[in-house]
């Protein structure tokens, strides 16, 4: 028997009263309770799912009291997704509660469809034991693939709480630094408040949005250019609220898409093959200790590449 096969486990299912005319995908979740409905849809899309010893493949089949159902419990992407793989993970802040880390861009945060190993979640249950007992891994805000720079992260259930919460009161101050189209005109610093929402007109972005018309949320950063050319601008970023691409969606809306990122129309230019955003800064009060943490991380090379390239200049203080 191969490694595959062992894996598999079998199951007998008869339906009860309880599930007596609901859908066949329903009463999968009702009996076998400990697995999530995505991985039970897999099962029946992959054939591993039988009713009264004939394949089932429609979530939508109704089944009545006295029916069996068979399963084949098999590994599938998503099920063997939330495994530990060692890392060199940049930690720059680390106790008993939490971390930061400096991602590199190109790693992904959380699992999901084309990206189910190899991200920063697999990495964390690797970095400490106490990460499978917190959901995600204690991971309680994101970045995009391609952006670089400071994330924290839970090691406890306790902490993840008072994390999530300092963030919701806009508590946790996150500072970027972006690589921009065009030169910067206007006040140096504009305060940019404007709803963001899934774009109308493709899927794939987000947009700013007429709330009255569509749905979003609201969305507000502050911008301060540092420096500028005929052609690029480098900016510092200060988030108010954390929207899905809030800084790339509102940076397009003042006429000026970040370099190298192709959905929202920003070309490559200095090097940079990937969005040019890193967020450089990120301050808080521990939620247990009480420590005031100020943590800084430098941009990446091909970032401050770029920005000599470019003809800009770069100057943290």
């Amino acid at each position: 028997m191969d490694a595959a096969a062992s894996e598999v486990e079998q199951r007998e299912l008869p339906v009860t009263m309880a599930q007596h005319g609901v859908r066949l995908d329903k009463a999968l979740v009702d009996l076998v309770p400990e697995f999530s409905r995505s991985y039970l849809q897999q099962l029946l899309e992959q054939g591993a799912v039988q009713l009264n010893h004939q394949p089932a493949i429609k979530a939508a089949t109704k089944v009545k009291f006295g029916d069996v159902i068979a399963v084949e419990m098999r590994p599938t992407a998503q099920s063997q997704s939330f495994k530990p793989e060692a890392m060199d993970l940049d930690v720059v802040f680390e106790d008993a509660h939490l971390l930061v880390v400096n991602k590199p861009a190109g790693l992904v945060v959380h699992p999901a469809p084309g990206n189910w190993q190899g991200t920063l979640l697999n990495g964390l249950l690797a970095h400490h034991a106490g990460a499978t007992a917190v959901p995600r891994a204690g991971i309680v805000h994101r970045l995009d693939k391609d952006t670089s720079g400071l994330m924290v992260v839970a090691k406890d259930r306790q902490t993840m709480d008072a994390l999530v919460a300092l963030i919701a009161r806009r508590d946790v101050s996150r500072r970027y630094l972006a690589l921009a189209h065009k030169p910067w005109k206007g006040a140096e610093m504009q305060k940019v408040d404007a709803p963001i929402g899934r774009d109308p007109r493709n899927r794939l972005r987000m947009a700013v949005v007429d709330l009255a018309q569509h749905p979003g949320k609201e969305a507000r950063t502050d911008i301060t250019c540092w420096d500028s050319t005929d052609a690029h601008c480098l900016v510092h970023c200060k988030l108010h609220t954390g929207r899905t691409h809030q800084i790339r969606v509102h940076m397009l809306s003042l006429g000026h898409p970040l370099v190298a990122d192709a959905l929202y129309g920003g070309a490559q230019a200095g090097g940079m093959e990937r969005q040019a955003l890193h967020a450089f800064r990120l301050s808080f009060v521990h939620p247990v200790t009480g420590e005031n943490l100020e943590l800084a991380a430098e941009p990446p090379a091909d970032f401050l590449a770029a920005v000599e390239k470019l003809g800009l200049r770069y100057n943290p203080h």
